[in-house]
């Protein structure tokens, strides 16, 4: 009865969040395909055996396979006539509709759309949540203030209200948490509005190390709670909707880029790194907490899974994206020895990452203590 729970509650969840997401990713390269006239064969969500598929007008093959966990788009003419396995177009109406004789802005843009796709998706999320539900907003209102916390000591009063911190004005508590949280140990200079005056404060938010699905990270913490007004909802125009889940969209990127930069320079532990595991633990967490918290997250995911299609690792869009890179400055195709060698070693790399952050989620979700204690 627990794993059927589990599986309703966290893995299928997770399978239709990432399924969702997957079929976004490909259906970006499929429409930037057909739209340079190149045939696609093959529409897979999923690896492995074929589940149920049809054969589409445009002779596309769509299909669900057994292996959920992504998918890819098979385009006639994908590798040069002279690589392995390879078929040499038969006529012009084949060499019209091959991948490798398009132009390489074409094929540049094919393999950028796939990310491209994800990115726009987390906008229209968002935008749709900010436009139909309202964008979660609640005054930044001082309400308490701790006892020997840093915005005591900075002086900081209940009945504050914020206005800017640093360069960025304020709106709402939650901009003034999430700037305070990246900022420990940092001064901060805030503008408050307090008995219609406007006083200028220095805070020094103090550090605190948090847990998080099993992740540690290090935050800034204030001591200011908001007043007790409940959150409301503010229902924005669909303009104002895709702006600001547009602006929510960098945002986050830019968090997701900063979080990977910290981890290689090694300012951040690479233990916090989460693969399927954890994300199908938060998403079954998400489902739970509700349709909005799991669309929003869902949100998340598909920045994430956009992102890291574009670093640049051989396998991945950003890989063939910088064979391109190469293409545009020699003149000439990156030659096919150096390209196989390159995919090989992205291959093993992509393997080992996987290998590592399953691990990393089965001793953080404490299945090896699990398993040690059911042997012992």
């Amino acid at each position: 009865m627990e794993v059927f729970t589990i599986l309703w509650t966290h893995v299928i969840p997770f399978i239709l969040v990432l399924t969702v997401l997957v079929f976004v990713h490909e259906l970006g390269h499929y429409f930037a395909a057909r739209r340079c006239g190149v045939r696609v064969e093959i529409f897979s969500i999923g690896f492995g055996p074929e589940i149920v598929g049809f054969t589409g007008k445009t002779g596309t093959h769509w299909k669900l396979s057994a292996i959920p966990f992504g998918g890819y788009v098979r385009m006639f003419g994908e590798s040069p006539p002279t690589q392995k396995g390879s078929r040499e177009p038969q006529s012009n109406e084949e060499d019209a509709v091959s991948f490798y004789k398009k132009s390489l802005g074409q094929r540049s843009w094919i393999v950028f759309a796939g990310p491209l796709a994800n990115f726009l998706f987390a906008v229209l999320l968002l935008a749709g949540l900010f436009s139909i539900v309202g964008e979660p907003y609640t005054p930044a209102n001082v309400g308490k203030v701790k006892s020997n916390s840093a915005a005591e000591i900075a002086g900081l009063k209940q009945g504050d209200v914020f206005l800017k911190i640093d360069d960025f004005n304020i709106k709402s508590f939650e901009e003034v948490r999430r700037i305070v949280q990246a900022s420990p140990q940092k001064p901060l200079n805030i503008l408050v509005e307090r008995n219609s005056r406007k006083i200028l404060l220095v805070a020094i938010p103090k550090s605190l190390e948090v847990s998080s699905y099993g992740s540690k990270t290090t935050i800034g913490l204030l001591g200011v709670s908001r007043s007790a007004e409940d959150m409301i909802f503010v229902r924005l125009n669909p303009f104002e909707a895709i702006w600001e889940a547009s602006h929510r969209t960098a945002v986050l990127t830019g968090k997701i880029l900063d979080a990977v930069g910290q981890i290689i320079s090694g300012d951040r532990n690479a233990k916090e790194l989460g693969g399927p595991l954890r994300i199908a633990q938060i998403s079954g967490d998400m489902a739970q907490a509700g349709i909005i918290s799991l669309i929003q997250f869902a949100a998340i995911l598909s920045i994430n899974l956009g992102l890291i299609n574009l670093f640049p690792i051989p396998l991945l869009d950003g890989g063939h994206l910088v064979f391109y890179g190469i293409e545009a400055l020699r003149g000439r195709p990156v030659g096919q020895k150096v390209m196989t060698n390159s995919l090989n070693i992205g291959l093993v790399f992509i393997l080992f990452l996987t290998i590592f952050v399953t691990w990393n989620d089965l001793v953080q979700l404490r299945f090896v203590e699990y398993v040690v204690g059911l042997v012992n």
